[in-house]
């Protein structure tokens, strides 16, 4: 599987804010709701490499997949 890069925080919140970002949330809380809460709550709490993991094993859906690669274009833009 693909290493998902590092994003600062501005990048995050244009990700977030992006179409494709609120797809892939949406998607995620649909397919993956409760692992999805699980990462966002350890990333609060500072635990970056658990959220990493978490959010890992949910990006192998086609769909995933597909968002990411639009947001991986937004972002190299």
């Amino acid at each position: 599987m693909e290493r998902l890069p590092d994003f600062t925080a501005e990048q995050i919140k244009k990700i977030a804010e992006s179409d494709a970002g609120m797809q892939l949330f949406t998607l995620l809380q649909q397919t993956h709701g409760d692992q999805l809460q699980v990462a966002m709550d350890r990333a609060a709490a500072g635990d970056y490499t658990m959220a990493k993991k978490a959010m890992a094993s949910m990006m192998n859906s086609p769909q995933a997949m597909a968002l990411l690669k639009q947001l991986r274009g937004k972002q190299n833009g």
